[in-house]
């Protein structure tokens, strides 16, 4: 640039919103060039295809990508649904095995009342379990460590010291909690009256914060046999709850259930061997290569622009003595390799959790499958690039970024608004309608009246109440459904409508929108012109895919 004659600027002007370049040396090799590099820059893999004739590895890599992300999710995925049926089909097992007189229906509403159901209800859960295998229709078998049964334990928690007359009104409690735990083997056996005797085991209700019931059982899961899969082992954890933190009268009991999974020890399943487990983990090795592969790249592509914003800021100083502004800076960061890498990072972290969960080194299917849906998600998002090469398709892709940091802007506004409905409807609404009972559930049931959802039921819930709360109740869900539905929801589309009316208005006129692409308008040189030749040998297009866009 030293050599180069220097350029003044004669002149910058908008003219309807638009931006117009002009030199006094128009023909200044320097500017040329480096507004021909812009361009190239800017350029979709296919255009630089026949600038340059460079293969475009990274469009290639990426079709690839969405091809072998998909079948790994999706072979994660059965894997998955079996594994969560087997655990949610055993956890109802458990609850009719071990709950006395359980039905479906109430799931959730299982409670006692009385002391005499309390003791009935434990009794039935140690007779149920020292008599398990007579009477289960599963493959379940106690737990043996170091060649003896894993004890059930029963484990109460009280306050340690408690004296309530609420006859006369008066309590002394030290709410310190104790807790005591009895040990029960599967060769005992009790009756009624021998759980207290023989086990020194009682409860003092007054005190009682909880009792709790903790059981291990294991079994084999069969089905994955017929998926050509070998069967896993699992422990089942099992912790039965009796809450009685309330005080209230009502002691709530629930089954919980944690799980582990790991490879049984000896197994023979005839006419199969391990080859498909060998080649689900060399497959999810591919993908892990693939995706780092993708992210140097993408890495790099991100590096690239970064230096180039930097050029073009010092370039416009020198020769325009002018500040360019943040957006255009923006322009550089190419945002859908920001969503590449992201992808590429969740999927080698999900992939490298699957190998695991596949040699059983790991059970936790939660982040393997938290990890490899958003990834699989970000990438089929990302397909929307590609189609943005094509220009009646570009126009969603130019709107969604024109006017993302705008609906941003509005939703953070909005959210003020409803957060102070959410903490209203929460503290008043919250002791009448269950809806409103705690702070999430508010906010889902105002986002489901945004969205039109199950209104009735929710003006209906608020008719029996008093005067006052109905009133109340009418007024704050009136003026909610009328500002966000008709205000809110009303703006928010307009706001969306009119970015698009823009950039259809500015295709159709084809001019430029900032200062970066007006400067680089002024390159007319096309792709095919042979000008963004550089001294590398061009490759040849038979395995490109950018033959068939052009």
């Amino acid at each position: 640039m030293e050599d180069s004659q220097p350029l003044t600027r004669s002149e910058e002007r908008r003219q309807n919103g638009h931006y117009r370049w002009s030199t006094h040396t128009p023909g200044s090799k320097v500017v040329e060039d480096f507004r021909r590099r812009l361009k190239y820059f800017f350029m979709n893999p296919c255009e630089k295809y026949r600038a340059r004739g460079r293969k475009p590895w990274k469009l290639m890599l990426q079709i690839l990508k969405i091809a072998i992300i998909t079948i790994q999710l999706v072979s994660f995925g059965l894997s998955n649904e079996m594994m969560v049926t087997f655990k949610d089909e055993n956890l109802m097992t458990f609850r009719h095995l071990f709950l006395k007189g359980y039905k479906d229906h109430r799931q959730g509403n299982y409670a006692l009342y009385t002391k005499a159901d309390v003791y009935d209800h434990i009794h039935y859960i140690i007779n149920t379990y020292i008599n398990l295998q007579n009477m289960t229709v599963g493959n379940l078998a106690y737990e043996r460590t170091d060649g003896e049964f894993t004890p059930l334990s029963v484990c109460q928690e009280f306050y340690k010291n408690c004296s309530i007359d609420p006859e006369n009104e008066t309590f002394d409690i030290d709410p310190h909690v104790d807790k005591d735990c009895i040990s029960i083997y599967p060769e005992q056996s009790f009756n009624n009256s021998s759980l207290a005797t023989h086990l020194n085991f009682s409860l003092d209700f007054k005190r009682l914060l909880s009792v709790n019931i903790y059981l291990t059982l294991k079994t084999i899961n069969l089905q994955t046999v017929r998926h050509h899969e070998l069967p896993d082992c699992y422990d089942f954890h099992i912790m039965i709850m009796f809450d009685n933190r309330a005080h209230s009268g009502k002691i709530k009991v629930d089954v919980e259930n944690d799980v582990t999974i790991y490879e049984c020890r000896d197994w023979n399943v005839t006419g199969t061997s391990g080859k498909n487990d060998y080649l689900l983990l060399w497959f999810d090795s591919v993908v892990i290569l693939a995706c780092f592969t993708s992210l140097i790249l993408c890495t790099r592509s991100v590096i690239n622009g970064i230096q180039l914003q930097f050029e073009f800021t010092v370039f416009f100083h020198v020769y325009y003595k002018k500040i360019v502004t943040w957006s255009d800076r923006m322009e550089f960061v190419n945002g859908w390799y920001i969503l590449i890498i992201v992808s590429d990072t969740l999927t080698i972290a999900g992939s490298a959790l699957k190998i695991g969960i596949q040699t059983k080194f790991l059970t936790n299917y939660d982040v393997c499958s938290i990890l490899l849906g958003t990834a699989t998600m970000l990438v089929w998002v990302g397909v929307i690039r590609y189609l943005g090469f094509f220009k009646k398709y570009n126009i969603l892709i130019l709107t969604l970024r024109a006017a993302f940091p705008n609906v941003i802007r509005f939703c953070c506004c909005a959210a003020m608004i409803y957060l102070g409905y959410c903490f209203c409807g929460w503290i008043v609404l919250g002791p009448y309608h269950d809806k409103f009972r705690t702070l999430d559930r508010v906010t889902e049931c105002l986002f489901s009246l945004i969205n039109g959802d199950d209104m009735y039921a929710t003006f209906l819930k608020m008719r029996d109440k008093g005067y006052m709360v109905w009133l109340f109740s009418r007024l704050y869900l009136y003026s909610f459904i009328s500002l966000f539905i008709y205000m809110v929801l009303s703006l928010f589309i307009a706001l969306i409508t009119d970015t698009y009316e823009t950039i259809k208005h500015h295709q159709q006129d084809k001019v430029p929108v900032s200062e970066l692409q007006a400067f680089i308008a002024e390159c007319r040189d096309q792709p095919e012109s042979g000008r963004y030749q550089t001294d590398e040998k061009p490759a040849s297009c038979c395995l490109s895919p950018c033959c068939c866009f052009g």
